[in-house]
């Protein structure tokens, strides 16, 4: 790691880099529940735009979703839970832009159901099956009432092929299906590949699910549009001396990131209470920046606050990835990364 040239006040901050976590089969199952901040939340804790009058509506049809499913039923499968009765699954799909509520939605739905359930973002399901294997995974979440997926993209035919056929086992057996998403289901890998040569694996997905619509503003940006500005290195240093804070060179982390599968990221952040990157400046090359974003996503679940010098990190993707196929991705991570930067600043 490069030295930053700051003397601290105990206790001295640790580093992201040290950490190579382990891979934990059965732990990846059992950590498909919310992140903890929506631990309290409800569809009661939502707070409707009265400008957007789908919001209320949202809340209303999830209600009555969740109050439609029952528990499972039937014999014991995969890690002692029990399968589904051989009827088929419903889905229904939450399409809206960045910050609007759709994963407190999700969230909320999960709570509200009854019977074993799972709750997970779009890459720990594909990375749970890359764990388990695919028949193993099937089996896991056949045993379910109901599989929410939170930020649903198709980023390659190899993902699009893997969720039409996973999802199309799970509503066999019997499972209903909840997904978020910032794009519509018929309209997903649009920009990412050749998607046209895969019309059918996407029409299947589609076919799967009803959309139910969400619209406004992003609520992270309601108040500021811009990201915060970027503090000195000494202000990073003086707010990573707690308990469980990381201090790091932003490079370095972003080449330790490539050793550690993104399954694991989740477990990177175990104990972390801040995280201080100095040295932030854009990221060019695309297989980082998607490595970054999942770091965000585990971030933001966390409610992991971020302390940054350099470059703002609202600029922290190029212009050229900020305009290609993976846009939304990366303006989600920018949108959780600069809340997350300013969680200590309120």
């Amino acid at each position: 790691m490069r030295e930053v040239c700051l003397t601290y006040a105990s206790p001295v901050p640790s580093s992201l880099t040290e950490r190579s976590p382990k891979l934990d089969r059965e732990r990846l199952v059992r950590d498909l529940v919310p992140p903890p901040r929506f631990d309290a939340e409800r569809f009661s804790t939502y707070r409707p735009d009265p400008a957007e009058p789908s919001q209320s509506a949202a809340v209303e049809r999830l209600e009555a979703y969740a109050a439609s499913l029952g528990g499972a039923t039937g014999s014991t499968g995969l890690f002692g839970r029990r399968r589904k009765r051989a009827k088929a699954g419903r889905g229904i799909y939450l399409d809206g832009g960045f910050g609007v509520g759709k994963t407190h939605l999700l969230a909320s739905l999960w709570h509200e159901a009854e019977g074993p359930k799972s709750f997970g973002t779009f890459v720990e399901y594909t990375n749970l099956v890359g764990a388990l294997g695919f028949a193993q995974t099937v089996e896991a979440l056949s045993a379910h009432t109901l599989v929410c997926i939170d930020e649903f993209e198709l980023d390659d035919p190899g993902d699009t092929v893997l969720m039409a056929t996973l999802l199309a086992r799970l509503t066999e057996a019997g499972v209903s299906l909840a997904a978020t998403s910032n794009t519509l289901p018929d309209a997903l890998g649009e920009g990412r590949f050749a998607a046209e040569d895969f019309l059918r694996e996407i029409q299947a997905l589609a076919s799967r699910f009803d959309v139910l619509t969400v619209d406004g503003p992003d609520y992270r940006h309601r108040d500021t549009v811009d990201s915060p500005p970027p503090l000195t290195e000494a202000e990073v240093a003086e707010a990573t001396q707690r308990e469980g804070a990381v201090l790091d060179h932003f490079i370095d982390v972003t080449r330790h990131l490539s050793t550690v599968h993104p399954s694991r990221y989740r477990t990177l952040l175990d104990g972390v209470t801040a995280v201080g990157w100095t040295h932030v400046r854009p990221v060019t090359d695309q297989a980082v920046a998607l490595r970054l974003v999942v770091l965000a996503d585990r971030l933001y679940d966390a409610d992991i606050p971020v302390f940054a010098s350099g470059q703002p990190l609202g600029e922290v993707f190029s212009a050229e990835m900020l305009s290609g196929g993976y846009r939304k991705k990366y303006y989600r991570a920018i949108s959780r990364l600069t809340a997350l930067a300013r969680a200590d600043q309120r």
